[in-house]
Order: structure tokens, then C-alpha cells, then sequence
């Protein structure tokens, strides 16, 4: 039995994990910004008799992160598994996205994950065993999609880190796993390209374009199940590589991504976003 931290589990990906690991039997605690937004979680648990604590834990929140942490260390001595799952995305241009913004983008995408990651370390080194999973994204293996930038950055910069943190702990029984879904049904991602944008501006056709061509190709995503049985597996077996890919055609994308360059690739996803959103917009008057 392995006591398991989980943050963003309100819905998708972490509520489906924080379920999984509790049909396991393990030790689960499903956190989030706001507790009340717990429903869903709480009632399938119910249906299935899990076991599920539910805490409070902001990663943008350095106190937050702590006393959560602290409470299942109190409890338990070491957080045996922690999955940094919490996460947003995001949709705007390089320019005219507003600097705070994108600067909350990474803050709990890239900030958020290493805040939980480094109130965690510390009982992990001294029991010598744990493991980290850092969820990442496809967007943070392959190239950007336009008006993807901040959201990638983050997840690149996660799986960069990722590395290093690997590198650095493994001496102490620690093991690091970043894993790095392709496109899934989640509330997240659905809500990110849901909004429309004003046509005003020099990118806003473009950018409604892109959310066309987006929303599209999330139509028909596999269930968010998916990843959490992986994230399940990344932390039971310790063969798992540190970058682990997850969904169909997620590592032939990768594949691509290593023998294609930019330019080369841009012409053909404009092609293909095409075929979904229609003829994509000239540039815009000034």
C-alpha cells in the first residue's frame, strides 16, 4: 500500500488517477484548489466504495503546498508517490497575450509542479524510495502549435527539468517519470479552446481559426482513464522511461518531431487544420 498525493484532481486526468490508485488499495489523496469542487469525485467514489482524502492544496501557493504536504507526512511519514497533475491551458498569441497572463500559465503548469516536488523531496530522500510523475503534454515534445506558445514553454520546460531532477535524485532511490499525453477528453482542454475570440485585432481571425481546427480535433478524444492507468503503471514499474508518451500516434509524433524541421512541418499541419476548420485567414489590417 503506497500513500499517493494528486493535485488537480477536480475533474479529467487527476480525478480519474486519484480513482485509480484507490482501487489499488493505496493510501489516496485527491487535492484541489477548492474542495467544494470535489462533487464528481466524491460521489463515483462512493458508487465504488473507494477510500479518497480530499485536500486543499493551491500550487501557485507555496503555504498551500506545504501544509498539505506536511499533513500526509504527519500521517504517513512520506509521500510515496506524488503526481503533478495539475495543469491549465491556454490559448493566445506570443504578442498580444497579456504578461500576467501567461505568467499564471506557468505559474501552475512549471512553478506549481516544483513547488509540490520540493515539499516532497525531503521525506522521500530520507525513507530512500519515491517516485515523481510530472504530467506533461505532447505540446512539450513536439513543435508549438500557433497560439500554443506559453502552454508549450511550460510543458517543455517541465519535461526539462524533469531531467535534471532525475539525474539528481536517482542516488536517493528516487525515481522521476515525465509523462506526456497526446490529445484526451478533458475538461481542461475543452474549456481552453470553448471561448471564442474577438475578430478585432491582428490575430484574432487567425487565433478563431486555430480554436476551430482545436476543437475538432478533440472530438472523439480517448477518455482521460487512459492516462491515468499509465500514470498508475509510470509509478508501479520501475522500468518506465523518464519520458513516457501516452495516446495513439503520440510516439509516431514525437518520431516526426525528430526528423522534421519547423518549416517543414508548419506547411503541413496548416494543411491538415484545414481540412477541419476551413481555409485558414490572410493576415489581418492593421
Amino acid at each position: 500500500m503506497a500513500t499517493v498525493l494528486i493535485t488537480g484532481c477536480s475533474s479529467g486526468i487527476g480525478l480519474e488517477t486519484a480513482l485509480a490508485f484507490a482501487r489499488r488499495g493505496d493510501r489516496t489523496y485527491a487535492t484541489m484548489r477548492n474542495p467544494a469542487k470535489a462533487t464528481r469525485l466524491r460521489e463515483r467514489a462512493g458508487a465504488e466504495k473507494l477510500d479518497i482524502e480530499v485536500l486543499a492544496l493551491d500550487v501557485t501557493d507555496d503555504a498551500s503546498v506545504t501544509e498539505a504536504v506536511r499533513e500526509v507526512e504527519s500521517a504517513h511519514g512520506a509521500v510515496d508517490v506524488l503526481v503533478n497533475n495539475a495543469g491549465v491551458n491556454h490559448v493566445g498569441s506570443v504578442e498580444a497575450t497579456p504578461f500576467d497572463e501567461a505568467r499564471a500559465v506557468l505559474e501552475t503548469n512549471f512553478w506549481g509542479a516544483l513547488r509540490t516536488t520540493r515539499a516532497a523531496l525531503p521525506a522521500m530522500r530520507r525513507q530512500g524510495r519515491g517516485v515523481v510523475v510530472n504530467v506533461s503534454s505532447l505540446a512539450g515534445r513536439t513543435w508549438s502549435v500557433p497560439y500554443g506558445g506559453f502552454y508549450a514553454a511550460g510543458k517543455a520546460g517541465l519535461g526539462a527539468v524533469s531531467d535534471a531532477l532525475a539525474g539528481e535524485v536517482g542516488q536517493f532511490g528516487i525515481r522521476v517519470v515525465c509523462l506526456e499525453p497526446g490529445s484526451f477528453a478533458t475538461d481542461v482542454h475543452t474549456n481552453a479552446f470553448a471561448g471564442e475570440v474577438t475578430q478585432e485585432g491582428p490575430y484574432g481571425a487567425d487565433e478563431a481559426w486555430l480554436r476551430r481546427f482545436m476543437r475538432g480535433a478533440a472530438e472523439g478524444a480517448a477518455p482521460a482513464s487512459v492516462v491515468a492507468d499509465a500514470i498508475v503503471a509510470a509509478a508501479t514499474d520501475p522500468g518506465t522511461p523518464v519520458h513516457t508518451v501516452v495516446g495513439e500516434g503520440a510516439e509516431a509524433a514525437v518520431d516526426m518531431a525528430g526528423k522534421v524541421s519547423f518549416d517543414d512541418w508548419l506547411p503541413q499541419f496548416v494543411q491538415h487544420a484545414q481540412t477541419v476548420a476551413g481555409p485558414r485567414p490572410g493576415a489581418a489590417p492593421e
